[in-house]
């Protein structure tokens, strides 16, 4: 199954509940948040305050993304604003395994993202252990960027690497994707699809989302 999951970070931001309820009927399955601090990335855009306001206004899965120096200090701010699932970036931390794992003691879901400079094989410890891995397939801080080909070829080899052991992995690709290259990303095994300016930018998501989900189809990993 393919998951899409549109990012707010690209939505109208004076008119957010009609923004998030657009994307929902159209049929996303998260909501995807990108928490900026200016300091591992250099950019700042919200913070739990954004996040519990929205709450209560839609049942989407709140895929929080922390592009944060320091996640630990603040993750139980994001779970108490109602994220569903914590995803930092192994570069933003000195012991991944070790935050990891006191992520996990807050008895919330947690993934582990990484920039295109840093290799996969990073991920494979926690291949089978975390609950999503993302694939940062732009430079983490803005929005708007062209897909980096290249990235696609590191969630190639996380696919390969989960399936030669029968696991099944959430793979999650996000940064500059859209209806016209979603079938590479499926191509290469990820089966989470993270676009921002294709779904809120466009008056027809359910159409742009259509086509994501038949690229899945006409386009499965290809091993």
């Amino acid at each position: 199954m393919l998951y899409i999951a549109p990012s707010l970070l690209a939505a109208d931001f004076s008119d957010l509940r009609t923004e998030i309820t657009r994307v929902e009927d159209a049929g996303a399955n998260y909501l995807h948040l990108d928490v900026m601090d200016g300091h591992f990335v250099p950019n700042i855009s919200f913070g739990p305050g954004l996040i519990s306001s929205i709450r209560p206004h839609t049942n989407l899965l709140f895929d929080v993304h922390l592009m944060i120096s320091e996640p630990l200090r603040y993750v139980g701010d994001f779970i108490k604003a109602g994220a569903d699932i914590v995803t930092f970036h192994y570069e933003s931390v000195e012991d991944p395994m070790a935050t990891f794992k006191a992520i996990k003691q807050k008895e919330i879901a947690c993934g582990i993202a990484i920039s295109p400079k840093t290799p996969a094989d990073v991920l494979l410890p926690f291949v089978g252990v975390a609950d999503s891995l993302m694939v940062m397939t732009v430079e983490p801080g803005f929005g708007g960027q062209k897909l980096i080909p290249e990235t696609l070829d590191k969630v190639r080899m996380l696919r390969r690497y989960a399936n030669r052991r029968g696991i099944n992995l959430m793979l999650e690709v996000d940064g500059g994707i859209g209806e016209n290259n979603a079938s590479y990303c499926t191509e290469a095994g990820a089966n989470v699809l993270v676009a921002g300016s294709a779904l809120f930018k466009t008056k027809r998501p359910r159409s742009v989302m259509a086509k994501m989900r038949e690229a899945e189809l006409e386009h499965p990993f290809l091993g």
